[in-house]
């Protein structure tokens, strides 16, 4: 893969969640065909994304998965105590899947094109406070904090994606919002959830 080029072949790990450029996420790993992933992508053979699955279509629809993705890479991985393969992941670039296919043992394909990162964005008064709600969620869960030991909490476009990849909401909406050229969509949806929190309690 040629910075800024065309990742011409990667992997797809389809997921109900997402994780975002500069995200972190611990898996389990149990089926053949994502413990092959794993290792062709330890090993440099092939890359792979974490994808995001659309709920309202048929497994069979090609909308099931969809088009903008995360490539990703393996910073750690272990025996968890069941036996499976745990393994943590990091985002590292937006992608735009163009075509997609399946190999033999049903593990999903896709030719991708790289997107551009999210540029850094104002930091408003208003932001201050999804910083501050942040900080909690983190505290209230022990795990998701240690897989930021260096937490970007002035950073804006850091914020709209941590926020994208905990908070619960409606897939397409999530897309939506990940899909974006910029955080701008992302922070003004959020700063209105948060004010609208506030006016029911």
């Amino acid at each position: 893969m040629m910075p800024g080029g065309i990742l011409t072949e990667v992997a797809l790990f389809p997921l109900s969640q997402v994780v975002l450029p500069h995200g972190r996420m611990k898996l389990r790993v149990f089926e053949p065909r994502y413990i092959r992933l794993v290792r062709e992508a330890c090993t440099g053979k092939r890359p792979f994304v974490s994808a995001l699955l659309n709920p309202y279509v048929a497994q069979t629809h090609p909308d099931r998965i969809f088009p903008v993705a995360t490539l990703v890479q393996v910073t750690d991985f272990t025996q968890l105590d069941d036996g499976l393969l745990g393994i943590t992941i990091e985002g590292i670039r937006r992608v735009e899947l163009t075509e997609r296919w399946q190999e033999q043992d049903g593990l999903h394909v896709a030719a991708a094109n790289p997107l551009p990162d999210w540029t850094d964005c104002l930091f408003l008064p208003e932001h201050q406070q999804l910083s501050q709600e942040l900080k909690t969620v983190f505290a209230q869960n022990p795990q998701l904090e240690t897989l930021y030991p260096t937490p970007q909490w002035q950073n804006s476009s850091w914020l709209a994606q941590r926020w994208i990849e905990i908070l619960t909401m409606q897939p397409p909406l999530k897309y939506q919002l990940m899909a974006a050229d910029n955080a701008v969509p992302a922070l003004d949806a959020l700063c209105g959830w948060l004010q609208h929190q506030q006016n029911i309690e």
